[in-house]
């Protein structure tokens, strides 16, 4: 199945969506955590500290941190969990070796690693991880279905999948308030500090078009997940999935 989110693109190319990704977060890897965190106001660390203790009850040792971006998302993770590894994974080198360095100024770089995959078809064993994450990536997948039944493939029996991704909220007043915010603050922001207009265009169009609430977690389950289920922060903002295999 086609969904709505895989046909946005960040440039007008003939390029696969995966090429396109990656070029866009290369293109703007130094700015990406100023962006980030400028453009949510910080509450996005919430959001992950949030995200990351839904897997506390299973105590997972190996955990797969997907579209880790400059790694915040595995720093805080083994902070709140402390496994004995995570494996960072990304398509732009640019964005981890950011990641890299963090881990390595925050004396982590024994327990967080690094490797460019790519989802849709993930280089790493069978039955291999306690826990799979994924902050604000999961939209950015070439196929969705096919990114998800990778994660099932490599996740234990007993392991379970968080997902975090931004929404679109549904109830006045802020779904007039973040219209207002998604078409013109992120993208006037966007380009003043990464100068990449194309990226921050990308971003409201990806987040609007990307299947979200009781959609996604019927493809949770589609894909092979049970259980389920999600919860959303900040008045819809912000959507965090789980499921198990």
């Amino acid at each position: 199945m086609t969904y709505k989110g895989e046909k946005i693109l960040p440039y007008d190319s003939s390029e696969n969506k995966g090429v396109q990704v990656e070029r866009m977060f290369d293109s703007i890897a130094q700015r990406y955590d100023t962006l980030n965190h400028t453009l949510s106001m910080g509450i996005d660390k919430s959001w992950r500290k949030k995200s990351i203790l839904s897997l506390k009850d299973i105590n997972p040792t190996n955990i797969l941190d997907i579209a880790t971006g400059t790694g915040d998302l595995a720093i805080q993770a083994y902070r709140l969990l402390s496994p004995q590894n995570i494996l960072a994974i990304d398509l732009s080198e640019g964005m981890m070796d950011v990641g890299r360095q963090k881990v390595e100024k925050a004396g982590l770089s024994d327990h967080i690693a690094f490797d460019k995959q790519d989802c849709m078809n993930l280089d790493l064993p069978n039955n291999s991880f306690d826990a799979a994450m994924a902050a604000f990536g999961v939209r950015n997948f070439e196929d969705l279905d096919k990114g998800l039944k990778e994660i099932h493939r490599i996740l234990k029996p007993g392991g379970r999948l968080m997902i975090l991704e931004l929404s679109t909220p549904r109830n006045f007043p802020m779904k007039q308030a973040y219209w207002l915010y998604s078409k013109v603050f992120i993208p006037t922001v966007g380009k003043f500090i990464s100068k990449d207009r194309s990226a921050y265009n990308y971003l409201p169009k990806s987040i609007e078009a990307f299947i979200q609430g009781k959609e996604m977690v019927e493809v949770l389950t589609k894909n092979g997940f049970r259980n389920a289920r999600y919860k959303t922060y900040t008045f819809g903002i912000c959507s965090m999935y789980l499921g198990d295999k």
